[in-house]
């Protein structure tokens, strides 16, 4: 079982149905609602627990009323807590649309995520006993530096999905050991994913392709849904790689994509990650 530490976000997702999204200056009626915790860092914090690994999430929620949920969520997909912090203010939000087609738009506010600045001793000990550290963009820069420096330091793998992307230190792509990105933020990252030692792509219905140190590379095809909703599909993918890359790229791959296809069969993010016998099933009758 690897061990896994999530330095990131977590939102509380506010997600509409419609069967189209509008367009600006429009006003159309929505089909559904729902309050759904997500946060890209939660997401995948739960799917790579889901998929069989043993995972701490560090981070921070307000001292609002989405506060107990969010934590709630973590710990009951039996994700550890002890290092997610409780901040003055509200907590991470995303305003979400998805229309009829299952594609979405998403709109986020920091909330304690912009907060989350400094890793204490603690958080430090936790990463340098862990197999993958894993982070995203939704928090600040410098708290992602530091927890991939101090991961690199101690052996610890340091998985990055650049999400949302932005420019970042040169020091941090120093330290990254894997990076997951999909298309359009490959196009937007072409040059500086050169020196990343591992770089997965995930390619929508398409699967998902990687390219390892000296070129090589391998690919796996995608896994035939009904899709619902994409929301956190990514992540999903993410999670479920970073639970299973000890066993190498191909079986980590064939994780990844499958858990990524099954999320998108449900409404909403953390609702719809798959759980490992889901996976399991899914990954039998692709055999």
């Amino acid at each position: 079982m690897a061990r896994i530490v999530v330095v990131g976000s977590i939102n509380m997702d506010l997600v509409t149905t419609v069967g189209r999204r509008p367009e600006p200056g429009e006003t159309v009626n929505g089909e559904g609602f729902a309050l759904v915790p997500g946060g890209k860092g939660s997401n995948q914090a739960i799917a790579a627990r889901k998929a069989g690994a043993e995972v701490e999430f560090a981070g921070a929620v307000g001292d609002d009323v989405f506060a107990a949920a969010l934590r709630g969520v973590l710990r009951d997909a039996g994700v550890g807590v002890s290092r997610l912090r409780t901040v003055d203010g509200p907590s991470g939000i995303a305003a979400i649309v998805v229309d009829g087609g299952g594609e979405n738009t998403v709109i986020v506010v920091g909330g304690a995520n912009s907060r989350m600045t400094g890793l204490e001793p603690a958080d430090l000990a936790a990463l340098a006993a862990a197999d993958v550290l894993m982070c995203q963009l939704e928090i600040p820069v410098p708290t992602v530096l530091e927890a991939a420096r101090h991961a690199r330091a101690n052996g610890t793998v340091v998985m990055l999905n650049p999400s949302p992307v932005r420019d970042l230190p040169p020091e941090l792509w120093d330290q990254v050991d894997v990076a997951v990105v999909n298309e359009g933020e490959a196009a937007q990252l072409d040059s500086v994913l050169a020196g990343v030692p591992h770089v997965i792509t995930t390619l929508g219905a398409a699967g998902a392709a990687y390219r390892g140190p000296g070129g090589s590379s391998l690919s796996h095809p995608g896994v035939r849904v009904d899709v619902v909703d994409t929301t956190g599909a990514g992540d999903t993918f993410t999670g479920a790689l970073a639970a299973h890359w000890h066993e190498g790229p191909v079986t980590a791959l064939a994780w990844a994509c499958t858990a990524g296809a099954l999320a998108t069969t449900k409404l909403g993010a953390s609702a719809a990650i798959p759980s490992r016998a889901e996976i399991e099933k899914a990954l039998a009758e692709q055999s």
